[in-house]
């Protein structure tokens, strides 16, 4: 199962006012486990960058002007995406931002199933705090690099947050049997065949690994009767 993992940076808080996307970045999950295929592309824009953006972005329209408009980068951007579900924290923000974009390039709007971690993180932890950084705390994620934000950088945050709103690592496991191995068990093997690797070790060896033995305080094989 393919998912995407999508967050945007712009250059305000509303497009109705006429701001735009500075910044898309995209994450593939499948089976919900993040895969090394991403997706990262900034947007030169014709709306000044607020200063509170800049501030939590760093991006200027300086650095921005070096790089193509959104329509540059859209067919490669819905290329990404293609009808998979998208991975959204706040999603009524970001698919606003991109339908917008769409609209000003004449391109219809997403119709991809869209998930909203904020919501799901609400329902999930019973928590009306569900910003990025404090779900990342709760779960032990390192925050270390998110010193600025950045679309590509908080999707992949995300997607590690996603994966324990949904239960864990282990739910990314696939524990059925396949056709070709449904008949296979620890008798049909051949023993015969298995390779056991034997590792000598010489008196010096474990002389050394005796010594270094006596220098630990209060062994825990020392409080178990035998």
């Amino acid at each position: 199962m393919r998912e995407v993992v999508l967050d945007t940076e712009t250059t305000g808080l509303s497009f109705k006012f006429g701001d735009r996307i500075t910044e898309v970045g995209c994450t593939e999950l499948i089976n919900h486990v993040a895969t090394e295929k991403k997706l990262q592309f900034y947007c030169s824009v014709d709306k000044k960058v607020g200063e509170d953006a800049v501030r939590i972005t760093g991006l200027t329209n300086e650095f921005l002007n070096k790089h193509p408009p959104f329509e540059d980068s859209v067919d490669k951007f819905l290329n990404f995406i293609k009808e998979d579900t998208l991975i959204i924290h706040n999603a009524e923000f970001d698919i606003g931002f991109i339908n917008n974009e769409l609209s000003i390039i004449g391109k219809p709007p997403l119709k991809n199933k869209i998930i909203d971690t904020v919501s799901l993180a609400r329902k999930t932890l019973n928590t009306r705090v569900a910003n990025l950084n404090y779900l990342c705390r709760r779960f032990s994620i390192d925050l270390s690099e998110r010193s600025l934000h950045g679309a590509l950088l908080d999707t992949q945050l995300l997607a590690e947050v996603y994966l324990e709103l949904i239960g864990g690592k282990q739910i990314s496991m696939n524990l059925s049997s396949s056709s070709s191995n449904k008949n296979i068990s620890s008798n049909s093997i051949n023993k015969s065949k298995l390779a056991l690797l034997k590792i000598k070790v010489n008196k010096d060896e474990v002389l050394r690994h005796k010594n270094l033995i006596k220098q630990i305080k209060n062994p825990l094989w020392g409080k178990i009767n035998y």
